[in-house]
């Protein structure tokens, strides 16, 4: 029997509720859950000796339960004769002081402040179906009596989904007579239903807890609070807009988990999970599904904790990635999990406690009652991560720099901008001794119970502590390994090479030409003040006679040059600069940088058999597609190198087609120079093969 109305209107309409009540005689309606399910909640806020009126109360068992355990003092009232009759004859004997009247709860006939406490189950949210006037003036008059029946330190409990009409027009009424608000979480959606095989509330239930304050002449005190499940204190939020968008946040995670438990294959699933406390990110978890997965048993649903600083990697830090790991670890469903920085973990059990509760509202359909979740991760803990240093930039923006551990117990020292959290901006590894000794002081450090994400008073010495032999970004090496374009390979060591590099970052990529070819003078160019103090301070960089860096605009330094007189002639222009536009296709460079005007000029200071290298890292493959075509038309030969598991393509350009190179006579000029970079007494990664970054190339 489907006892819901067509339309919503009907909620508010005193005809649709007597033939409710007749149809469904004298079961029990339970709007929004029954009494074990919100009891906690009433108790919390009903005292026992309590003066409570319940408006629409309908035929609920919930004033009865309330009764049986001490609270007696209740009046109930609704507009539907049929449901008080019900009531009156179920209780007449058995709970002789509990009384129910027939009453239009906007017309109540109660004197002012007769009442400690007003009940609403569901109430509120019957008559709101809409924003008409009619109705809106309809709940002016009801909230209107609410405030009138009350006591000054009295409270309206309204019991509701607060949709979004519905708490604006609560919050807004309530706070704008000086009453006190907060909303309280009081259940998730898969622990309650409507009643028995009809449709599930797919949106959590909230408590409205409207507390009247005495009103006070000129006052423009408001409070906002919101009270969730986990929490067993309320948070202070500064707005009404605040607390409606907290309210959002938490149906949208009941939704996501409803959908997630009905089925799978909903594509990239992600959410953050944050601190009660502060309410800031803590945890990031993505949802991976594997249809191939043949269920059993035991391969249902797992959480893979990712180590901290490690959430970079493609492998965790990518859809294609976290895909393999799922398919590689054979579950139906895998969770990943990303520790946030600037948050203290205390190893993998506390981790293990703290998300068990949470992580299991994510589960998969099917999966067995009671059923284990295993936790996995690499190596068994949840990585190291040292918060180096903290800072702002006035064209970056909040950055910090930290060290972290890697593969083979390597350390690797990145430079992370916070508006883009999950990419690493610059790295460089840390020597090995250097890794021993932070080792070593994290155990000490440990035993002092000193939280691992903690901030160094005073960095090492420039240079002491990074590996400038290895090239930590692919990309990187694919540009470096591009020198091999130039004529003679093998003599570029004996060859006064010139080199302009636009986007400094840590230094990295001009400091490594620096190092291996010393007869090369290079200019780097660096918008960003900030960014030269970071390269210094913490990625070994110097300048000297054969490096300097220019803080400019690259598009201003190289339009100057351009139009200059005895201009340069560059062997290599390297673009390794990132936009700051979220918002755009192409995340490097900015678009302004490949504009055919421009490229002019870059074309304008490169000797003729030089070579222009790009970093590209463009999504939108319309945008793409004509940043190809332009470089074609400014440059004739145009190589393109696509980086594995990355967006990344670096891009080769040169202005004599005569020079193209088959594969074969690549990967032989490669070989060539890597055999000279390779002499005595030259640091090398020996992991680092040139050739093989040049294998993939292709002509555009």
């Amino acid at each position: 029997m489907n006892l819901l109305p067509k339309s919503s209107k009907e909620f508010g309409s005193v005809d649709y509720w007597e033939k409710f009540f007749q149809q469904r005689g004298k079961k029990s309606f339970e709007w929004y859950g029954t009494y074990l399910e919100l009891c906690e909640v009433l108790h919390k806020y009903i005292k026992p000796r309590e003066k409570v009126l319940v408006i629409g109360c309908g035929n609920s068992e919930l004033s009865e339960q309330l009764y049986d355990v001490g609270y007696q003092d209740i009046v109930n009232i609704d507009i539907s004769e049929v449901a008080i009759k019900q009531m009156k004859e179920r209780n007449a004997s058995r709970r002789p002081h509990m009384s129910f009247l027939k009453m239009d709860m906007t017309q109540m006939e109660f004197p002012d402040a007769t009442f400690q406490v007003v009940l609403d189950k569901g109430t509120l949210d019957a008559v709101l179906t809409d924003e008409e006037e009619k109705t809106l003036q309809q709940v002016d008059r009801m909230l209107a009596e609410v405030g009138r029946v009350l006591q000054v330190g009295g409270r309206y409990l309204c019991i509701s989904l607060a949709q979004a009409h519905v708490l604006k027009k609560a919050v807004g009424h309530f706070s704008r007579e000086g009453w006190m608000v907060r909303v309280h979480q009081v259940a998730d959606s898969q622990d309650h239903q409507v009643f028995e095989a009809e449709p599930r509330f797919s949106l959590p239930v909230f408590a409205f807890v409207m507390t009247k304050f005495r009103p006070v002449p000129g006052s423009a005190l408001q409070i906002f609070e919101l009270c969730t499940q986990e929490q067993g204190k309320p948070a202070r939020l500064e707005s009404a807009d605040r607390l409606a968008e907290a309210v959002r946040e938490r149906q949208h995670y009941a939704w996501l988990c409803s959908q997630l438990r009905r089925k799978a294959g909903l594509g990239s699933v992600s959410l953050d999970l944050c601190s009660g406390d502060t309410g800031e990110p803590r945890y990031t978890l993505h949802v991976v599904d594997n249809p191939t997965v043949k269920p059993s048993r035991d391969n249902h649903f797992a959480i893979f904790i990712i180590p901290q600083g490690r959430e970079t990697e493609w492998l965790f830090g990518m859809d294609e990635g976290r895909k393999q790991l799922a398919a590689s670890a054979g579950f139906r469903r895998l969770v990943t999990v990303a520790l946030h920085r600037g948050q203290q973990y205390d190893g993998m059990e506390s981790i293990q406690a703290e998300l068990s509760p949470r992580v299991m509202e994510l589960a998969p359909a099917g999966m067995p009652p009671q059923q284990q979740v295993p936790f996995l991760s690499v190596g068994g803990d949840i990585g190291v991560r040292t918060v180096r240093h903290q800072d702002h930039s006035a064209l970056s923006g909040d950055y910090v720099i930290e060290d972290v551990q890697g593969e083979d117990r390597w350390y690797f020292r990145r430079l992370i901008f916070l508006s883009n959290r999950n990419v690493v901006q610059s790295e460089a590894r840390l020597l090995k001794d250097v890794s021993h000794r932070a080792q070593k002081k994290r155990k000490k450090d440990r035993k002092k119970e000193r939280p691992a994400d903690t901030s160094e008073d005073s960095p090492p010495a420039p240079g002491q502590s990074i590996d400038k032999s290895y090239l930590c970004c692919e990309h990187h090496k694919a540009m470096i390994a591009g020198l091999a374009l130039l004529r003679n390979p093998e003599l570029l060591l004996e060859t006064p090479l010139t080199l302009l590099v636009v986007g400094l970052g840590g230094g990295s990529l001009p400091l490594f030409v620096h190092d291996h070819f010393p007869k090369s003078c290079v200019d780097a160019v660096e918008i960003d003040p900030s960014m030269l103090e970071v390269a210094t301070q913490w990625f070994g960089f110097s300048q000297s006679d054969r490096m300097k860096v220019h803080i400019a605009d690259g598009l201003d330094y190289i339009t100057s040059l351009a139009g200059g007189e005895g201009r340069p002639h560059y062997d290599v222009i390297m673009f390794d600069v990132d936009s700051k536009d979220p918002t755009l296709g192409m995340s490097c460079p900015p678009p302004a940088f490949v504009d055919q005007l421009f490229l002019q000029k870059v074309k304008s200071i490169l000797s003729r058999e030089g070579i222009f290298i790009l970093n590209l890292v463009c999504r939108d493959l319309e945008l793409k597609a004509s940043v190809l075509a332009g470089l074609k038309a400014a440059f004739p030969l145009l190589y393109v190198r696509r980086i594995e598991g990355e967006v990344n393509e670096i891009l080769f350009c040169q202005l004599q087609p005569e020079q193209k190179l088959a594969t074969p006579e690549l990967l032989e000029m490669a070989q060539a120079l890597e055999r000279t970079l390779r002499k005595p007494g030259q640091a090398w990664d020996d992991t680092y093969v040139l050739s093989d970054m040049l294998k993939t190339v292709k002509i555009v």
